[in-house]
């Protein structure tokens, strides 16, 4: 029998060897990796031709099919008034109006939009002339960072549209009768926009506000 007695190992020997011997077993050897097929190159990415009519021009476009409305607006379009939060349609800074609906481009391919007529923030008005409701989130404060602004100004036209149209929301109490313009029913509709700074009740002020002059 081997006498294996005069050989000693430390713990910290034994697991520096066990690492050595995984390491080795992971790595293929040279031989089996200069007789395996090489891989298959990636396909190239599918595009296609995208026309659609941005705050009134019309823009054509050549794009990779998985790209966003969001990121055609912003890096095809350089329109970065429409903003990336979380990227998963769930802050709602990257609302924007099309075909006279709000949507999260975000969640939304720029390829179901060819024809569209999309409006961003960039559409609404001017620094000498502003939207209605641009001008009534300034006298009411409804921002801090702004980083929320466009898509909030986006989706609180578009719900001021919702009640005129008489479709009713999760909060509205008769869904037979038109919808009453109250804070409640603003709350409900602008709720998949959110505001970090926690400017809610000036948001709302500001809403009905317009609310009042278009009544």
């Amino acid at each position: 029998m081997d006498d294996f007695s005069d050989i000693k190992l430390t713990r910290r020997d034994l697991l520096i060897v066990g690492a050595l011997s995984v390491s080795a077993a992971a790595v293929p050897s040279v031989a089996s990796a200069e007789g395996a097929a090489p891989a298959a190159p990636s396909p190239a990415p599918a595009s296609s031709r995208v026309s659609m009519t941005v705050n009134g021009k019309v823009h054509e476009l050549e794009l990779d099919t998985r790209t966003t409305l969001l990121d055609a607006l912003r890096e095809n379009l350089q329109m970065s008034g429409t903003k990336k939060g979380c990227d998963h349609g769930q802050c709602g800074a990257c609302t924007v109006i099309v075909d006279g609906r709000r949507i999260n481009s975000c969640l939304s391919l720029a390829v179901m939009h060819s024809g569209a007529n999309v409006t961003t923030i960039e559409g609404l008005g001017t620094k000498d002339k502003l939207h209605a409701m641009q001008a009534a989130f300034i006298k009411h404060d409804g921002f801090q960072c702004g980083y929320c602004t466009p898509g909030q100004i986006c989706s609180a036209i578009s719900v001021l549209n919702e009640i005129k149209e008489g479709i009713p929301s999760h909060v509205s109490s008769d869904l037979n009768a038109a919808p009453l313009l109250s804070a409640e029913e603003i709350r409900e509709r602008m709720s998949g926009n959110i505001c970090r700074c926690g400017a809610y009740s000036n948001i709302v002020d500001a809403i009905t506000e317009v609310a009042g002059r278009t009544a």
